[in-house]
């Protein structure tokens, strides 16, 4: 579930794939080519699902891949010791998610609650709170 795209046309604030794991890009560094050379990007990112920092040093014409996001709303169903389930608004599918890392976000984690999830490469992700 990701796709191919040019080192160069990586941008902060996008996401790519470092070591099989999404991450969110914070910084990019581009040398200059050399005598004998490529231009090298050395990119800065963090990890979407475990917070790890990560870098990534590749020359600007090769390829990275880019995962799909599956960008989707949902409402809180019940919340278990171990996660929530949640109601998928577009399918009415039952989805089980694990808690979000951010305790204010976690704690607006009712039944009823609408929010804003992500599917990436088979994990979910709790974003967002309404």
């Amino acid at each position: 579930m990701s796709r191919p795209v040019d080192v160069g046309e990586l941008r902060v604030g996008g996401y790519m794939m470092i070591e099989g794991e999404p991450c969110r890009i914070v910084d990019i560094a581009k040398s200059k080519p050399g005598k004998h050379g490529a231009a090298k990007a050395r990119i800065v990112a963090i990890g979407v699902f475990d917070n790890q920092k990560r870098q990534f040093v590749k020359p600007v014409d090769a390829t990275a891949e880019i995962p799909i996001i599956d960008k989707r709303p949902g409402q809180i169903f019940a919340v278990n010791p171990t996660g929530v389930q949640i109601m998928d608004l577009e399918s009415y599918e039952y989805i089980d998610a694990p808690f979000p890392d951010e305790e204010d976000l976690k704690a607006k984690l009712t039944p009823g609650t609408e929010i804003k999830y992500w599917q990436v490469l088979g994990k979910v992700k709790i974003v967002r709170a309404k």
